[in-house]
């Protein structure tokens, strides 16, 4: 709890909205349409209006506040937490309180997947309830065509990396949910048997809103379903999943050297990415 608060600056004071003119008519906008307004304004311009990002809190939630107005999700939703996750609200902040002139949409991995959690998967909040079942769908696509189940048998390097970060992950699956994953080393493509799909798949229904938009960043960064199966349940960590995915690159890279501000730009991309996932899930892991 004392190192996500020294994250945060003290809230700064809210400042009074300016009045509008037109002509001689006076118009004061409400409450709402002011918050909206400026909690919009970073999307829009893409450029830093406040001063301090902050939390607020009332008996049962934490919300995350930008100069003291609530801050909301592309489609108007208060970012807002329960009690229990205030060490992700001020986590959150800490993105925005961390912005500079410009605002960088991938410095907010948070914020993103909250977001996403919020719009996209949560009963109350979301537009389309069948948004969940597709993105579980596409999701259940990457286990056939994970890249994990798919072994070489050459160069020397590439299979003792494939033996260290692939086969412990297909091990923990296998051994904790007690299913068979198939593998193979040939060029034609692997099915996973349909017991094993279907005791996934069962898995990942019941996954709340929030665990769903984080394995879905997992899975999706990692173009793995088994990295991010692994790595949303603990059964890896977060640097294990970010070896795991990078496997090839790392075997192509200990024969061809190291492309600058290619390979370390995207070393650095997919630890903040997948270390994100895990922050996310630190308050279900806990528990």
């Amino acid at each position: 709890m004392s190192l996500a608060r020294s994250l945060l600056r003290p809230i700064g004071r809210c400042v009074t909205p300016r009045r509008s003119f037109h002509s001689t008519a006076v118009f004061r906008a409400t409450a709402e349409q002011q918050e909206e307004a400026a909690t919009q304004r970073a999307e829009r311009t893409m450029t830093r209006f406040w001063k301090r990002a902050g939390i607020k809190e009332d008996k049962d939630n934490v919300t995350v506040v930008l100069d003291q107005r609530n801050l909301r999700t592309p489609s108007k939703h208060i970012v807002q937490f329960p009690k229990k996750q205030r060490e992700l609200a001020l986590l959150t902040a800490a993105e925005w309180d961390a912005q500079t002139k410009n605002l960088k949409a991938h410095t907010l991995p948070l914020t993103s997947i909250v977001a996403r959690a919020i719009d996209a998967f949560d009963p109350v909040h979301a537009e389309d309830p069948t948004v969940r079942t597709a993105v579980i769908d596409k999701l259940m696509l990457y286990f056939d065509t994970d890249a994990i189940c798919y072994h070489e048998e050459f160069p020397e390097i590439l299979t003792q990396l494939q033996d260290s970060y692939w086969k412990p992950i297909i091990h923990w699956a296998e051994s904790t949910y007690n299913v068979k994953i198939n593998t193979t080393t040939d060029i034609f493509a692997v099915t996973q048997p349909d017991e094993t799909k279907a005791k996934f798949r069962a898995i990942i229904d019941q996954m709340g809103p929030l665990e769903l938009a984080a394995f879905e960043k997992a899975v999706m960064s990692s173009k793995s379903f088994l990295i991010g199966f692994a790595l949303v349940h603990k059964g890896i960590t977060v640097e294990h999943a970010a070896q795991a995915a990078h496997v090839e690159m790392n075997a192509q890279m200990d024969r061809w050297g190291e492309v600058e501000d290619s390979h370390d730009v995207e070393r650095e991309y997919i630890r903040q990415t997948l270390g994100s996932v895990a922050i996310t899930l630190m308050d279900k892991h806990q528990g």
